[in-house]
């Protein structure tokens, strides 16, 4: 590996720490808002501008959630949970219009928050060995949280095209950069 490859090598892994940091953060900083957080957003905007790579940070965060909360039943689902919000997004087209796309990432984060339950509840009915009925149950009950879990994915939305501009912008700024140097 050259010196140049293990130098962008080392940044992304940086960048990625410190997204994965951002994302621990901003969840223990707005847990006083009942599923009111900016991982949808974060996940949704470096899905879009990293592509396969966003896996590192979003398995970075669930990680530090584990080694923070403890690596609990609760903790499981988050293994797969991110990861199906990062799968919506990398099927999207790639270049959608801007007036398609704002909305359409908008919807997605929103549509994950309102099925974070259904999402959740395959794990919690095998953890629980819970029945049919009792699983249908158990996403009912939460319901109310998953409408708060939408309805705050909706508003932290909007900042998923500013973030992911600004994020394209440095990214497209460093190659630049780098290319200046040689």
């Amino acid at each position: 590996m050259t010196l140049t490859k293990f130098g962008n090598t080392l940044r992304k892994l940086i960048i990625f720490a410190l997204i994965a940091d951002l994302m621990f953060v901003s969840k223990i900083f707005m847990e006083f808002l009942p599923n009111f957080h900016l991982l949808a957003t974060l996940i949704t905007v470096i899905t879009i501008v990293y592509r396969w790579q966003a896996l590192i940070p979003i398995y970075m965060f669930v990680f530090l959630m584990g080694l923070y909360y403890g690596f609990a039943l609760w903790w499981v689902p988050y293994l797969y949970i991110w990861t199906i919000l990062w799968v919506i997004v990398m099927l999207l087209p790639k270049k959608m219009p801007r007036k398609i796309a704002i909305p359409v990432y908008i919807s997605v984060t929103v549509l994950h928050g309102l099925l974070y339950g259904v999402l959740y509840a395959p794990f919690q009915a095998w953890a629980f060995h819970l029945d049919f009925n009792a699983a249908i149950a158990w996403i009912v009950a939460g319901l109310p949280w998953d409408l708060m879990h939408g309805v705050g994915n909706a508003v932290v939305g909007l900042l998923i095209w500013p973030l992911a501009d600004t994020l394209k912008k440095l990214e497209s700024r460093f190659v630049v950069s780098q290319r200046h140097r040689v």
